[in-house]
């Protein structure tokens, strides 16, 4: 059976309230996108004992680290040598923590992806030496904002670096959002779950103008009944993370679910989150 966990900040920026709400309802792990207004590699020392105290009396890992690695222009070299020190920083951050996963993507979109593949392809032979020598994994996530929008291009993607320290995250909801519009169970499933070592989960509904609205766990257009068939069915027993972006009585900008962090991503989190969680185990319990 697979771990269940949530991103932090989609509850609080404050680790101890989104530690407390994962307590509820008895996850097994946290991962880190942003806390207390400061993204993994911006954490300092007495940042990160804070961590490490508020997680200390209780039985929750922390399963992830999501940086937003390489969530930049592809063609600025000076963008990509900062994303390097963006890597080793949350490397360092993940090895501190216990986890061996760092997130990371696959540059914003600013051209034809089959054109530009072996472009994006090589701008990862440095990573990889960085995450060999750390032994860290680092689960490429597709997002439409970023060349790989899908789960197909993904693969290929990672197909093509072949490292085994660069693996595929499986995030269903994404799809939703996906220009090509990849169905994400069972097709995306079907094709990434041989290279997924790592699990987010969020719903949405696309209407029929086009326009993509977060919604609850369930009430979206993701088959989740049949993907959490199928991840137990295919033994699956990563963790799979709640990454909510959804909120009540507002939608989050864009700017923000492009690159999300503080105040004002979280705000709403909590509510929004404590709903996805009842949700997501009323649909686990009929299974």
């Amino acid at each position: 059976m697979f771990k269940k966990g949530v991103i932090t900040d989609e509850i609080s920026q404050d680790f101890k309230i989104a530690v407390d709400l994962a307590l509820k309802y008895k996850l097994d792990g946290v991962e880190i996108r942003s806390v207390w207004e400061k993204s993994p590699h911006e954490l300092k020392k007495e940042d990160i004992a804070r961590i490490q105290e508020i997680l200390s009396d209780t039985n929750l890992k922390v399963c992830g680290i999501s940086a937003p690695f390489f969530k930049c222009n592809i063609d600025d070299q000076k963008e990509i040598d900062e994303h390097i020190e963006i890597l080793k920083k949350s490397m360092e951050l993940a090895n501190i923590l216990g986890t061996k996963y760092v997130r990371g993507f696959t540059f914003w979109k600013s051209g034809d992806f089959d054109k530009d593949l072996d472009k994006i392809v090589s701008k990862f032979e440095k990573p990889v030496e960085l995450l060999k020598k750390e032994n860290i994994i680092l689960a490429l996530e597709f997002d439409p904002s970023v060349y790989a929008s899908n789960a197909k291009k993904l693969v290929k993607v990672i197909e093509k670096i072949n490292s085994p320290y660069v693996k595929g995250l499986w995030d269903p909801g994404n799809d939703i959002y996906d220009p090509d519009g990849e169905t994400p169970y069972p097709d995306g499933y079907e094709i990434i779950k041989k290279l997924m070592v790592h699990m987010h989960l969020k719903d949405a509904v696309k209407q029929d103008d086009g326009k993509i609205t977060g919604v609850p766990i369930g009430d979206g257009q993701v088959d989740y009944a049949g993907q959490f068939k199928a991840l137990i069915n295919d033994g699956y027993d990563g963790y799979v993370v709640l990454e909510t972006h959804y909120r009540p009585k507002h939608d989050i900008d864009d700017e923000l679910m492009a690159l999300p962090k503080g105040s004002a991503f979280s705000y709403l989190g909590y509510e929004a989150t404590e709903e996805c969680l009842i949700k997501w185990q009323e649909l686990l319990d009929k299974l």
